[in-house]
């Protein structure tokens, strides 16, 4: 039976699935011995012959694995960074599985990190058009006025594209207005986005903690820390 050859390679446990085009488009996967770049391509499994960097690639009936992580600052989600700084996955011990994370959190972000091998289920969530909240707790420089928070809330411009609106309220202001704690929900994930979104209202970052994915929540899990999903929450996903 024939499929989507990304959705091979994610079932494999080579990487997600949005992963897994960016290494096809590389041409680092083969079929049959030839290189493939194109998304469009269909593979049968029980009859072609894939190959990721020269190594055969089969899909076994590894059990889903399915981890909440609370990621600390200092790490990088990347399972290989060229500047040797710590990764997510040095936090995990004794998961036998190949596990990969859903999505990033930046280097200097801490909270709610999920890590699975199942493909589809990363490709559901960090796909754009499946509107997934992320809730974050951010502490900002200064206080934004009325008119900040609403052109957060409309959309901001950054890196020439305009976001998606968005949400954001004021939980609590020290007494200097120095700083303010504020609450942000955004349904995208382009690569440090609230940080850059605050500061096109000119409130930067200066502390950014991921609360929540969708129903998802970090709740007391301690820093560095990881706990394996419920069954309630890995029903939740997979209804998404």
């Amino acid at each position: 039976m024939e499929e989507r050859l990304q959705k091979f390679l994610a079932e494999a446990g080579i990487a997600s699935r949005r992963k897994a085009e960016m290494l096809i488009q590389q041409g680092r996967v083969q079929v049959n011995g030839k290189v493939i770049k194109e998304m469009g391509c269909k593979i049968d499994p029980a009859k072609d012959k894939i190959t990721f960097e020269g190594r055969v690639v089969k899909r076994e009936a590894e059990e889903k694995v399915y981890l909440m992580l609370h990621k600390p600052e200092g790490y990088v989600t990347t399972a290989k960074e060229q500047f040797g700084r710590p990764a997510v996955l040095d936090l995990i011990h004794g998961v036998k599985a190949r596990i990969f994370p859903v999505g990033r959190l930046d280097y200097d972000t801490s909270g709610l990190l999920l890590l699975t091998n199942d493909g589809d289920l990363t490709y559901k969530l960090t796909h754009p058009k499946h509107d997934v909240d992320k809730t974050y707790i951010a502490k900002l420089y200064g206080v934004p006025d009325a008119m900040d928070l609403q052109k957060f809330r409309r959309g901001v411009i950054i890196d020439g594209r305009k976001t998606r609106p968005a949400k954001i309220q004021i939980m609590e202001k020290d007494k200097d207005q120095r700083f303010c704690m504020v609450e942000i929900i955004i349904h995208e994930g382009k690569n440090r986005q609230v940080r850059k979104m605050c500061e096109a209202i000119k409130h930067p970052v200066a502390q950014l903690k991921r609360v929540a994915t969708g129903e998802l929540q970090l709740g007391d899990l301690k820093k560095g820390k990881y706990r394996f999903l419920t069954e309630k929450e890995i029903k939740y996903l997979q209804k998404l």
